[in-house]
């Protein structure tokens, strides 16, 4: 079993509800099980600043499925939530980013593991570090560290 863990974002079509079903959806997945969930961060767009502010958490998993499998799998369940891609950092139904997968360092033209980018989020950090505690990042450094660093913080805390 490999330890994972998935970020999860959402700013269209009651995000609470997207996520919150995610997380079932994510449960469902052959050979997974999911771990861990994170509270909800509200944050602002990191892309055009005409769209609602966003929604994100992070899973744990423990799975059995390789790195594209799983991606598959998680790409299979934002198309269940009519996820559209039609503009950089746009806005979506529901965005799953596999973040981290055990210790495991990939470039493929699929998929970069760790997820680039995530050392510079503090609302992938945040709750990331809720539910991973004092995790360490492939070639990037440990995650507390990495949110000390970030020069937008934006990312808090909501009651659900």
């Amino acid at each position: 079993m490999s330890r994972v863990f998935v970020g999860l974002g959402s700013n269209l079509h009651q995000p609470a509800r997207q996520l919150q079903r995610a997380f079932g959806e994510l449960a469902e997945i052959p050979g997974t099980s999911l771990e861990a969930r994170s509270s909800l961060y509200v944050s602002q767009p990191m892309g055009p600043a005409d769209q609602p502010d966003y929604l994100n958490a992070v899973a744990r998993l423990e799975t059995v499925l390789e790195p594209l499998a799983l991606l598959d799998r998680l790409q299979a369940i934002e198309t269940l939530h009519q996820r559209r891609r039609e503009r950089h950092w746009g806005p979506r139904t529901l965005d799953l980013d596999l973040l981290l997968y055990d210790d495991l360092v990939m470039d493929s033209p699929r998929l970069r593991i760790p997820h680039p980018g995530m050392g510079e989020r503090d609302f992938v950090l945040e709750p990331l570090l809720e539910i991973g505690g004092d995790i360490e990042i492939p070639g990037r450094g440990r995650a507390a560290d990495l949110l000390a660093q970030c020069r937008v913080r934006t990312a808090r805390r909501i009651d659900e």
